[in-house]
């Protein structure tokens, strides 16, 4: 019953903000092409006899972008998305990602929104504090905003710019070095991508969004393959992620929209994809047409149903699903 009070409360303050609600379709063309997301895939037939592989989506956000690049200025999006290999207290093969994007606004814009939201969800469910696993924060209060320099450096003593040269391009043995040093496991396979991931995973996160929610932001521009880089850094982008009792929650970008450089960093994450799977996903040419004639904008994803968990202190993601994906061994 709270889920679906704060449904209708996140619905009337969209619709009161002048967003348009949108339905977009569930089956792509590509489901996205980052390295680690992992899709479920099906085949298309046509009465012809024709048939063509199709992804459930794993984000409405190549849809959404098209329907900015259409003239939609404001829209949201309750999804339901789709991702393999995930399951957990926190993860589900299917759940729902609340997606809304702003044209001609500062990424700044969307940290205002996710605080109006968190204040939303707290008072639709009657509650004054959020809760997960013995970590408390307050949805009422002014998030703090980090940096994921500032976070690394607070946290794990370790000093990340400096493994990044002026145009963000990274120094794997350098950040590998300082993270075995601040007593991370390295293995001699690992990319200064996964060093970074265990670095955030082990020291940061465990910290973040306790006693009040956080915005960790500016993150390295070769982790964050759809968003513009920062203008005063271009070694940072616009990219920030909202956090509570230690739960990501959302992932914001102001967007890149340049669609070659998009191609490029597409290309980059499907030669990763497929050094460590074994496979790619298809690169979606209606998206980077789409995005060559998209306006400026800024979008975030959040994971709608770890909202409700936390407005609720639910501990397990399928305490807050009418009808969880049954387990494999079931």
């Amino acid at each position: 019953m709270a889920r679906n009070r704060i449904t209708a409360a996140v619905r009337g303050w969209f619709a009161s903000h002048d967003f348009i609600e949108v339905e977009t379709a569930a089956l792509q063309v590509s489901p996205g092409n980052e390295a680690h997301l992992h899709a479920f895939a099906t085949e298309a037939l046509e009465l012809t006899g024709q048939s063509a592989t199709r992804y459930l989506r794993t984000s409405p956000e190549f849809a959404c972008k098209a329907l900015l690049a259409a003239g939609e200025e404001r829209i949201f999006d309750f999804a339901r998305v789709w991702r393999n290999r995930e399951r957990g207290p926190l993860h589900h093969p299917e759940f729902t990602m609340l997606e809304w994007y702003r044209t001609a606004a500062p990424y700044e814009s969307l940290m205002e929104d996710c605080q109006a939201l968190l204040i939303l969800a707290a008072e639709s469910a009657g509650t004054g504090q959020f809760r997960f696993r013995g970590r408390v924060c307050d949805p009422l209060a002014s998030p703090e905003r980090v940096t994921v320099a500032e976070a690394i450096q607070r946290h794990a003593g370790i000093e990340l710019l400096s493994t990044l040269d002026s145009g963000g391009e990274t120094d794997r043995d350098a950040l590998a070095s300082r993270a075995s040093a601040a007593g991370i496991r390295i293995a001699d396979d690992d990319s200064w991508a996964d060093v970074f991931s265990r670095i955030l995973v082990e020291k940061v996160e465990p910290h973040l969004g306790v006693g009040r929610a956080s915005i960790l932001c500016e993150y390295p521009v070769s982790e964050a393959a759809l968003a513009r880089p920062k203008p005063s850094d271009p070694r940072v982008a616009e990219r920030f992620e909202l956090y509570a009792c230690g739960v990501e929650l959302a992932n914001a970008f102001g967007e890149l929209t340049d669609a070659n450089e998009q191609r490029r960093r597409f290309e980059i994450e499907m030669t990763e994809k497929a050094r460590l799977y074994g496979e790619r996903y298809p690169i979606d040419e209606d998206f980077l047409s789409a995005l060559a004639v998209m306006p400026p904008a800024c979008g975030s994803a959040m994971g709608f149903d770890r909202l409700v968990m936390l407005a609720t202190g639910a501990s397990r993601i399928e305490q807050v699903l009418w009808s969880p994906v049954p387990d494999i061994d079931r």
